[in-house]
């Protein structure tokens, strides 16, 4: 059926987000033409190689699976059919200096037992009031800020009840996650083990909000690795899209959102190499930051875009063989200054001295295990946080050495060493990320959820202009897999209600997935 312009929508950015909101259009009925800048969908679902061998280099597992379970339902799918998800029985394990260990469990009285033997009876008991409270919040705020509309403070009060004063304060609005977890933890250990949540959302614990706790009931309600990594869901999504009939268009990024001035509203697209889309409702799937240029405004002020971005990082793909300390798939080693990293990154605008580190062991199960039959070097991904500045300073390759050196010395603190062979990591810094992500300066989760009014700050699905939406973790309700599949949602949902289709039938896809011949029939080449 051919559809006239006015039936187009267009998506800018095949991410997580602009994935969402395509199958939610498609199945609708509606005409979507998705436009990447990069040969590939998937965005921050990226896969990089070292020797051969594939890398999840971005986020590498699922929660909140009832957001998925959503979107496929929306394509008349179902999520077991079409992924093999496999849930973990080890969320992640801790070092310290010295090699002390904590590992947090699915089971929950498995990870009190855990701590009651790492610190104590009364950290225990912390730890449950924690994990109930953590579990209050998250029921608090699911249906009335993280699936919903953006709201303000006062519209946040009215949906959560202003009759119900007792769920107001269990959020703990005003205090911030640090303190908050001073009234559980005496053992500092835990409040950065805890504290880390504040980094989901690319922030730092001392200044984020305590209602980020809520993370905790997230990873207890569920923590799944994807068979074929990550990236086999972005491929999955990309071929349920083009199985309800979205085009996409790869490798020439949108120049600019076209304004009708009549109208005072959007009109199309033209992208780098002056291809045109016309198209009266578009949704944004890119860091908020690089809109105010698509759109021909002012961007804000450059110091304060700055001082709001969240994290960066340095992230090092490579085979090596770890031997120490015994690897989970997930394993965090802290720093011994923890908030002098935070006050580096933020404050000083600098590399931490003394990084915390994380590593994913992409070879290995949850809770470490590796497959039958596999001897030697193994995939290790390793993180450490940096501040957002690569649009303003590039790392010199004798600061990238230096970070990857003081990786190096607080992991063998901590109880382990990395052999790695003659093939040298793939490398990741804040510089390549804002090439990646315009707009960011490398910044992996839009703005620091800093202070009080920080999850107001956001913009919702709305856009600044008529016929304008917007999606992706840069907006509400926040940056991960799943709250940017649910701004997808939003986003679409807001779509169909500016313009009701009437006109075409809504889509569903053949239960039994789509095959990979298939998804190419989606893909419009460049002339």
């Amino acid at each position: 059926m051919s559809a006239s312009t006015e039936d187009t929508v267009a998506v800018i950015g095949a991410g997580m987000a602009g994935l969402a909101t395509a199958i939610r259009l498609a199945a609708a009925g509606y005409r979507v033409v998705v436009l990447e800048a990069q040969a590939e969908a998937g965005g921050k679902m990226r896969r990089v190689e070292v020797a051969g061998h594939g890398f999840d280099a971005g986020p590498t597992v699922l929660t909140m699976k009832w957001v998925f379970d959503a979107l496929f339902h929306a394509a008349g799918l179902v999520t077991d059919d079409e992924l093999t998800l496999v849930p973990s029985s080890v969320i992640a394990r801790h070092y310290w200096r010295g090699g002390s260990r904590l590992d947090l469990h699915a089971d929950l009285d498995e990870t009190i037992r855990e701590i009651d033997n790492f610190a104590g009876r009364r950290e225990a008991d912390g730890y449950r009031r924690f994990a109930a409270d953590s579990r209050r919040t998250f029921e608090v705020l699911k249906d009335s800020f993280i699936d919903a509309s953006r709201p303000n403070p006062v519209s946040l009060s009215r949906r959560i009840g202003l009759s119900r004063p007792g769920d107001l304060l269990a959020i703990k609005p005003f205090a911030t996650l640090w303190s908050a977890l001073g009234s559980y933890f005496s053992d500092i250990r835990l409040r950065q083990l805890f504290g880390r949540y504040a980094t989901y959302c690319g922030s730092s614990p001392y200044l984020s909000p305590a209602t980020l706790m809520l993370v905790a009931h997230v990873e207890q309600e569920g923590v799944w690795t994807v068979e074929g990594g990550i990236r086999a869901l972005a491929e999955k999504l990309t071929s349920i899209a083009v199985g309800l009939g979205v085009e996409f268009r790869y490798g020439d990024a949108v120049h600019e959102i076209i304004l009708d001035p009549s109208r005072r509203a959007v009109s199309g697209v033209v992208t780098r190499t002056g291809r045109k889309l016309d198209a009266r409702q578009i949704v944004y799937n890119g860091d908020i930051a690089a809109l105010p240029r698509l759109i021909g405004v002012p961007p804000a002020d450059p110091n304060r875009v700055q001082a709001q971005r969240s994290l960066s990082a340095l992230v090092s793909c490579s085979i090596a063989e770890p031997s120490g300390v015994p690897l989970a798939h997930h394993t965090v080693f802290f720093s011994d200054d923890y908030q002098g990293e935070f006050e580096a990154i933020f404050k000083r605008r600098e590399p931490p001295a003394d990084p915390t580190v994380y590593l994913c062991a992409q070879d290995r199960n949850a809770a470490g295990q590796l497959p039958a039959g596999h001897a030697g070097p193994e995939r290790i991904y390793a993180l450490m946080n940096l501040p957002a500045d690569g649009d303003r300073r590039r790392l010199h390759e004798s600061e990238v050495s230096t970070c990857l050196k003081s990786m190096e010395q607080r992991l063998a603190l901590n109880g382990l060493t990395l052999s790695t062979g003659p093939v040298p990591a793939n490398v990741t810094t804040p510089d390549r990320f804002a090439s990646l992500y315009p707009g960011t300066g490398g910044a992996l989760y839009g703005i620091a959820s800093h202070g009080w009014m920080a999850s107001f700050a956001r913009p919702g699905s709305q856009g600044p202009v008529p016929g304008l939406y917007l999606a992706g973790g840069s907006v509400h309700p926040g940056p991960g897999l799943p709250m940017a599949a649910l701004s997808g949602k939003l986003a679409a949902e807001q779509v169909m209600a500016d313009r009701p289709l009437t006109r075409r039938s809504p889509r569903v896809v053949i239960t039994g997935g789509i095959s990979t011949e298939r998804a190419t029939a989606g893909v419009s080449p460049l002339p």
